[in-house]
């Protein structure tokens, strides 16, 4: 069989919530061993996409998403924010690219954009295509002519993310249902947009609903192009503040089940890398992750600094010839560090 066939033979369809178990239950090693073996015949082992994500509008969220410090219905502390003025977003895009982004991934807490601000997000994605980068977004649930339009201003990839099993969904989020975010990935997907959808792990959630969560994903008429795959970070003030911390095993065999199971999507290391050590990232790649987040700040939640993840790239091998033209220190502060006339970064989307 040629290689070419062997990949189209990896990639279906109609998994089951048992498979996927069954996946998850093998030996470590064994599942390791499959994971990379599949890995190597889509992708080069020694390659991790790089994506760096801006926090385009912070809170004031509607949703009530149980892991969320962004939701307007919890105490967490968090500032809301007003959208970032184009410039300042095309100005950040520029030090991620320097600093060796591939991927500029822009979010906002919305429930879905309002007719007033898509000018602005559409804005946003043509400055940031316009640097050679490609673009994100996740702003929310999408209908039809918002998809058809972030696609006209040429936007990549639309993020979406499912969280967990439909069976769980019910026990994290209550103000959008299932249906609701499988229709908005239909929706990106028919405007010709690449779809990222994946989830969060550590939510209290069973062995079966990881495993429900990696079928959603995997039986979409087509794979998702990214499946980021997040680690809860406990932020106080959420319902989840005091769960339990996710045992590492558990999430590198999610890694391997997902690349199993989507053999030609980017599997993403995403939110609760911080809690991560080296040798746990190290796993992750060899279990089939081939993309990080990088930048000091994921949202609002903590990321490793961009310094780090260049040190942990050079002792694994990875990455070798990827293009650094600036040093990450300069992201971190471009993306953090507030800036001291900040009055010309932002406009109130509200009043607009």
């Amino acid at each position: 069989m040629s290689l070419s066939a062997e990949k189209a033979q990896d990639i279906r369809h109609n998994w089951t919530v048992d498979e996927a178990q069954a996946l998850l239950s093998l030996p470590f090693n064994e599942l390791l061993f499959r994971a990379q073996t599949i890995h190597r015949r889509h992708f080069n082992p020694n390659e991790v996409q790089v994506s760096t994500l801006l926090s385009i509008k912070t809170g004031a969220c509607p949703e009530d998403c149980a892991y969320c410090p962004q939701s307007a219905r919890y105490d967490t502390g968090l500032e809301k924010e007003k959208l970032l003025e184009v410039q300042a977003v095309i100005e950040k895009a520029k030090a991620a690219k320097a600093a060796g982004s591939d991927r500029f991934c822009m979010g906002a807490a919305w429930r879905s954009p309002r007719k007033k601000d898509m000018p602005y997000v559409l804005a946003m994605v043509k400055g940031v295509k316009e640097l050679g980068l490609e673009t994100c977004m996740t702003l929310g649930m999408l209908d039809e002519e918002q998809s058809q339009q972030l696609a006209a201003a040429g936007l990549d990839y639309y993020n979406h993310n499912l969280d967990t099993s439909p069976e769980y969904y019910g026990e994290i989020i209550t103000t959008r249902t299932y249906s609701d975010r499988l229709g908005t990935l239909a929706n990106v997907r028919n405007a010709g947009m690449k779809v990222c959808s994946g989830g969060i792990l550590g939510m209290g959630e069973s062995t079966q609903d990881r495993a429900g969560l990696l079928v959603q994903l995997a039986n979409l008429p087509t794979q998702p192009d990214s499946v980021p795959i997040n680690q809860l970070v406990k932020v106080t003030g959420t319902p989840l503040e005091s769960e339990q911390d996710l045992d590492p095993l558990d999430f590198v065999r999610v890694i391997a089940a997902a690349r199993i199971m989507m053999p030609a999507s980017h599997v993403r290391l995403s939110a609760g890398r911080e809690q991560m050590s080296e040798e746990m990232q190290a796993m992750c790649f060899f279990a089939g992750a081939n993309s990080i987040f990088y930048g000091e700040c994921l949202l609002t939640t903590p990321n490793p600094a961009a310094n780090k993840d260049q040190a942990l790239f050079r002792k694994l091998g990875i990455n070798s010839e990827h293009r650094v033209t600036r040093e990450p220190e300069s992201l971190e502060a471009l993306l953090v560090t507030p800036n001291s006339d900040e009055q010309v970064l932002f406009y109130n989307a509200v009043q607009v």
